[in-house]
């Protein structure tokens, strides 16, 4: 049995037991997360899909942690005009991973 989910602004397909990275979540390491926001639920050859969230399926998670990703490096170079600018990024995520899939 696997389902889709939306979260941060991308879908993600889970099944349980999973462990996965996400958009950062402002809740503690530890704790249960439900994800209501279910696009598609799949088991074997019963496949719902919602137009767009199916109406009460749930994902059910558990908060494993919470990090920073790699460092991403950003370069600005503009030819001939002697000018250059560096940044870097680390993206937050937390770190879930899924417990119960109710559809």
């Amino acid at each position: 049995m696997y389902a889709v989910i939306k979260t941060g602004g991308q879908q993600f397909r889970v099944e349980q037991g999973t462990t996965l990275k996400i958009e950062k979540l402002k809740i503690e390491s530890g704790k249960k997360v439900i994800f209501e926001e279910v696009l598609m639920v799949a088991d074997g050859d019963n496949v719902q899909v919602g137009t767009p969230f199916l109406p009460k399926a749930t994902v059910e998670a558990k908060i494993i942690s919470q990090g920073k990703g790699k460092k991403v490096h950003i370069l600005k170079f503009r030819r001939r005009k002697h000018s250059m600018k560096q940044q870097g990024h680390r993206q937050l995520f937390t770190e879930i991973e899924i417990v119960k899939i109710k559809a």
